[in-house]
């Protein structure tokens, strides 16, 4: 496939992250960038079972002592699948948010009871050595009115999306993937996204990768500017697109830059993604001025939220 090479990006006077003053050029070689990711003192251990018992587990969570939570496997999951599951980067990511400083148990009011890994025609997917999907049932009680409150979990982990906005001859231009999407049952516009492939928090340099996997361009780290990073902290810089049912969290990057013309007509139609992983897409351009009319991608939208809003404010250049 071959690359293409941008410019310099504009950047925020106020970056979170390092961004260089330098000219963009074509890379190589591995990038490494890690976030220190949140520790947690989670107790496990093994319980038993045999052929007429469930498989079970429990965990003693720091912030409920007391109150150790059963594991529970649902009919039909296998032992390696069971044990996949509750030692997959999903899962104790999922029991850190919890107790996280805006996490549901934070205040007490509330206790995990039982967790049940579940099965639905499949529970746990593996994407090779690692759990790549996982869905589970949690059970969290409200102390006070003793209701339960809902608790599907459709666990894939934390993801990024890149904003790419190019000015050619007056217009600024946005990169999009064209993208077959089996769960929604049609093809959708969307931006250039991925999930992380492991739990070292490589999120800017998984971005650059995803950027170069679905469109051609190949961008440098220091080029990125993560929009998600003017978010509170207290949203922990990352945006849950369906927090009813699924744990995905998303950091969101831009980047900007100005090309020939000729760039813009190269990309549009172009056919890139990892073929042997069935990645079947096409890179779509839009204007954009059209671009929240045109994609029905909850990412694109929520990153023109976050790109308008942090330029109103000042925080990148007009």
């Amino acid at each position: 496939m071959s690359l293409f090479t941008l410019p310099k990006r504009f950047f925020p006077a106020t970056a979170p992250i390092s961004l260089l003053h330098q000219q963009h050029h074509l890379i190589s070689g591995p990038r490494k960038t890690t976030e220190r990711r949140r520790s947690s003192a989670i107790k496990m251990s093994a319980g038993t079972s045999s052929p007429s018992q469930s498989l079970s587990h429990s965990i003693t969570l720091p912030s409920q002592p007391a109150h150790p939570v059963p594991v529970v496997a649902a009919p039909g999951v296998s032992e390696s699948a069971f044990r996949s599951a509750i030692d997959s980067s999903l899962f104790k990511q999922w029991l850190q948010n919890l107790q996280s400083e805006t996490g549901i148990l934070s205040n007490g009011d509330l206790m995990l009871k039982q967790v049940l890994v579940q099965i639905s025609l499949q529970g746990v997917d593996m994407f090779g050595p690692r759990v790549g999907f996982l869905k589970f049932k949690a059970d969290i009680l409200d102390k006070e009115t003793g209701a339960m409150v809902p608790g599907i979990v459709f666990a894939r982990g934390p993801a990024v999306a890149v904003l790419i906005l190019l000015d050619s001859e007056g217009k600024t231009y946005a990169v999009l993937t064209e993208q077959v999407r089996v769960p929604t049952g049609k093809v959708v516009l969307e931006l250039p996204a991925g999930m992380l492939d492991d739990d070292k928090g490589d999120f800017v340099g998984t971005a650059v990768r995803e950027v170069e996997e679905e469109t051609g361009i190949q961008l440098k780290l220091e080029d990125m500017v993560d929009l998600t990073a003017f978010l509170d902290p207290s949203t922990g810089h990352r945006v849950f697109p369906s927090p009813g049912g699924c744990d995905e969290e998303i950091s969101m990057f831009l980047y900007r830059g100005s090309v020939d013309k000729e760039v813009i007509t190269q990309l549009q139609g172009k056919e890139t993604g990892l073929r042997d992983h069935g990645e079947l897409i096409k890179v779509r351009v839009v204007t954009y001025e059209t671009l929240w009319r045109v994609t029905a991608d909850a990412k694109a939208l929520m990153a023109i939220a976050l790109y308008e809003m942090a330029k109103k404010h000042g925080l990148l250049p007009l």
